[in-house]
This record gives C-alpha cells, sequence and structure tokens, in this order.
C-alpha cells in the first residue's frame, strides 16, 4: 500500500536556508563579508544594526530617541502587529493609536494630525506584508510638530520607494529576520538611519545589552529546525499540527501568533547565527525577484474576482510578495472562506486578530480610543500565502472558494 505524503504551504514566502549556509567555505571571499556589510548594501545604507528580533529593534530606536529628545508619545498604527505597542510599552513610553484609512492599513490622514502635539516623540510609520503605504505623507506631517519618524519595515525588506528601500526614509528604519519575513536567522531584526547622530544613538543603546549564551544556543537550535522543516513535508510538523489544534479549540490568537508577551528578550545576536545569515543573503535577491514572478500571476488572478480588493503598493512602490491582504465585502464571507481554507494547508489565514485595543492584553492602554477602520479592515481580511511552494492548482482552488462566496453579492 503506497503511503500517502503530507504537504502544507508556508503561512508565508520565507527563503530557505542551505546545508551550505552553515557550512562557511574558507577559500570564498563572500565568506569573509559580514552580515551586517551584505546587507547595508542590499538596502543602500552605511551600516546596519543586528538586533535579536524585529521588536527589538524598535526598543533600541525608541531608546535612541529618548536619548536625543525628551518626549514620552509614540504614535502606532491601530492595525498593526501587537509586538509594537509592546515595545513602546517597554520603552517607557506612551502609545497613541491611530486609525487606519477606509480599507487599507495605511495611516488616516485626519486621524494622524489629530493627535500629534509637541509632546510627540516618533510616528511609527508601518509598512505591512511587503506591501508600500505613503510614508512621505506621513514625514510631512510628523515634522510638522518635530517629531521622529521610524519606518517598521519588518515584512518588506527589499521594498522600495521611488526606487529607494524601504526603511530609508524616515529617521529610522527597522526591519525583521525572523521565521517567513525573507531572510532569516530564525529571531533576528535589523535597524539603520541616515543620521550619524541618531547612529550613535543606537550604537550606545546596543552596546550596552547583555549576552545570552543560553537563549542564543537555543535560537541557533531552532535555526537548524528552520532548515530541516521549512520545506513541504516538514510544515505541517512545525506549522500546521500547531495551527489546527488551536483553531480547534476556538483559539485564534493563539492559532496566528498574537499571544504576545511584555516579557521579551533584549540581547546581543550571536556571531554564528550572522555567519549562516550572511550566507543566504547571498540568494535574497533572486528570491525577491522569484517571489514577485510568482505574485504577479496570482494577483492577476485574485483581481478578477468580483467585489474583493488585495492590498497594493502606493504609487511609485516596489513591494516584495510575502503574502497577500484579501479584503471580503462583509465579515461572515471572510469566515466562510476561512473556514474551509484555513486548515487545510493552503497557507490562508489571518495576519492580526484585532486591531491593537481589541486585544485583552493592551486594552487598558488604549481604551478611549476610536478607530473603526482598523477595525472593520481586521474583521474583513485574510491572507493568502505567497509561498513558492503552493501548486497553481491549490492557488485555483482558493480562488474558486473566494469567487463562490462573493457570486451573490
Amino acid at each position: 500500500m503506497k503511503m500517502m505524503k503530507f504537504t502544507e504551504a508556508a503561512p508565508t514566502a520565507g527563503l530557505a536556508l542551505s546545508w551550505r549556509d552553515f557550512i562557511p567555505s574558507l577559500f570564498s571571499q563572500k565568506s569573509r563579508i559580514s552580515l551586517e556589510e551584505k546587507l547595508a548594501s542590499f538596502i543602500g545604507v552605511d551600516e546596519v544594526q543586528i538586533e535579536c528580533s524585529g521588536t527589538a529593534a524598535l526598543v533600541v530606536a525608541l531608546e535612541a530617541l529618548k536619548m536625543l529628545c525628551d518626549r514620552e508619545y509614540v504614535v502606532i498604527s491601530a492595525y498593526t502587529c501587537p509586538w509594537v505597542a509592546l515595545a513602546v510599552i517597554k520603552a517607557k513610553l506612551i502609545p497613541v493609536l491611530v486609525d487606519s484609512q477606509s480599507e487599507h492599513f495605511g495611516y488616516c490622514e485626519k486621524s494622524l494630525k489629530s493627535v500629534l502635539n509637541h509632546q510627540t516623540l516618533a510616528v511609527v510609520h508601518t509598512h505591512l506584508a511587503g506591501r508600500v503605504s505613503d510614508v512621505e505623507k506621513t514625514i510631512t506631517i510628523a515634522k510638522s510638530v518635530g517629531a521622529y519618524v521610524i519606518e517598521d519595515a519588518a515584512q518588506s525588506l527589499g521594498a522600495k520607494l521611488h526606487h529607494k528601500s524601504l526603511g530609508t526614509f524616515g529617521d529610522i528604519g527597522f526591519y525583521s529576520l525572523g521565521v517567513g519575513k525573507g531572510l532569516t536567522i530564525f529571531s533576528g531584526g535589523v535597524v539603520v538611519s541616515g543620521n550619524e547622530q541618531i547612529r550613535d544613538a543606537l550604537r550606545r543603546v546596543s552596546n550596552n545589552l547583555p549576552r545570552h549564551y543560553l537563549l542564543e544556543l537555543r535560537r541557533a537550535i531552532e535555526l537548524v529546525a528552520y532548515y530541516l522543516l521549512y520545506r513541504p513535508v516538514g510544515m505541517g510538523l512545525a506549522f500546521g499540527r500547531h495551527l489546527r489544534n488551536k483553531l480547534k479549540r476556538g483559539n485564534l490568537i493563539q492559532a496566528v501568533g498574537d499571544d504576545c508577551s511584555f516579557d521579551f528578550p533584549l540581547h546581543k545576536v550571536g556571531a554564528w547565527r550572522k555567519m549562516v545569515g550572511a550566507s543566504a543573503a547571498d540568494r535574497l535577491p533572486d528570491f525577491i525577484a522569484k517571489t514577485k514572478k510568482i505574485a504577479e500571476k496570482r494577483l492577476a488572478q485574485l483581481t478578477m474576482i468580483p467585489s474583493i480588493s488585495v492590498v497594493l503598493d502606493a504609487e511609485g512602490g516596489e513591494g516584495v510578495w510575502p503574502f497577500f491582504i484579501v479584503q471580503m465585502p462583509s465579515e461572515s464571507m471572510r469566515d466562510k472562506v476561512l473556514e474551509r481554507l484555513w486548515d487545510k494547508g493552503l497557507g490562508v489565514g489571518r495576519l492580526f486578530i484585532h486591531a491593537l485595543k481589541d486585544y485583552d492584553y493592551l486594552a487598558p492602554y488604549f481604551e478611549n480610543c476610536k478607530i473603526p477602520n482598523a477595525q472593520i479592515f481586521a474583521s474583513h481580511t485574510f491572507i493568502i500565502t505567497n509561498c513558492i511552494w503552493l501548486s497553481e492548482r491549490d492557488f485555483a482552488r482558493i480562488c474558486d472558494v473566494i469567487s463562490e462566496q462573493v457570486a451573490h453579492v
């Protein structure tokens, strides 16, 4: 009897590791170039700092700005990763929510202007899902009150606006090197700035972070596990089984990883993980080009479905494509699509379960915030992976399910 092999698409398109990444060649000139040097060249900046996560990179950025300016409010998007709010709170600053645009995660201009004042330290401008949002408008508004702009390009390493890398428009930019974010060292982050005074502050903050040898050993083991399991067969064990167990229990927040903690680590990243990342970084440009080509074909299929919308780039933007954000006409239609697809191993799911104020652990910080657009966006959207091993047949199956739900609209 032939045994059936279970395969699963990854929830996002991440760069797979090669066994060669773990064994540097002593005779290769490329192996002598550090991860920092390769990423600085790739992004187009003078230098980068590697931190232990994208969240840690944001904390370092905020701590650096606190050294330069005595203000306490940090503006963040009402629809973004909960870790952004936790980073602001970790830095002992006050997070201020701004509603999104209607049918988009980007800032509502009117809402943004209404919360800014001369106690605003920074505005965190978010580019979600590899999509390019209008950071130039945010900069103009923020500078009117003397606030810094931090670009959250955690999911957008390699994306550009007007042929310039995202993360380099604001005063500080940061990226994630977490699992599924393109290039990964399992858990890592990158922070950049074009301002020498800010860079000096970033260095001072980072240099004061401790080493955590046991946690670094754990991350190294997890990175090896990523190499072994980030493939069609391994994803069922690494991700799919956990997902389905949480869905059966109705625990959506744990299913998507939104069960965040205020107690997250800040420590230096070890040389070995950086070495693995430096080797993998050589393949990043080709990987981005390949996933972009796949995304263009899949996007054409999605845009043929009436009554839905797919979040796209702002004018002049050239995003990367880890996954698609799809918006349905109603929450009930979205939920019917997910009911049929979320547990099928096709890379269909939710990005964030709620707008930030609706998480129990964040609600006390945002009791009086009114963010209707962000709440509607959270309730109407779902994501589809752009994983390279999702077959054309399976993607067509996803489109058929969506089409059936909107057929009577």
